[in-house]
Order: C-alpha cells, then structure tokens, then sequence
C-alpha cells in the first residue's frame, strides 16, 4: 500500500475528529460526575447521622427499659 499525502491527511483528519468525539464524552462525563458526587456525599452524611442518632436513641431506650424502677 503506497501512503500518499491525501491518504495521511485523511487518516490525521480521523484520528482529529476521533480525539475531538472523546473530548466530548469525557466532558459529558466529568459534567455528570460533578453534579452527581456532591449529592451523593450528601446524602451518605445525612443517612450516617441518622444512624448514629438511631443507635443513641435505642441505646437511651434500652437504658430506660432496665433501669431501677423508684417505689
């Protein structure tokens, strides 16, 4: 195969327009990435807060439950 100007300028011209699709994806990506990850950091505070909250709250009850009735 005998690689003439036309046929490298071409091949360059599909790599560009290749290199330049990519581009586009990985923006897509990263734009999607950035409005996602901070809710869902969010959202796993808030659900480990509530946990806590729920293990104190338990933990208070059964501490209620066993404790020395006054007569």
């Amino acid at each position: 195969m005998v690689l003439t100007d036309d046929v490298i300028a071409t091949a360059l011209n599909r790599i560009a327009d290749g290199i330049e699709e990519n581009n586009t994806l990985l923006e897509r990506v990263a734009s999607h990435y950035d409005s996602i990850v901070p809710v869902m950091k969010r959202n796993q505070v808030r659900a480990e807060q509530q946990m806590e909250e729920s293990e104190r709250t338990f933990a208070q009850g059964l501490k209620d439950i066993f404790k020395p009735q006054e007569n």
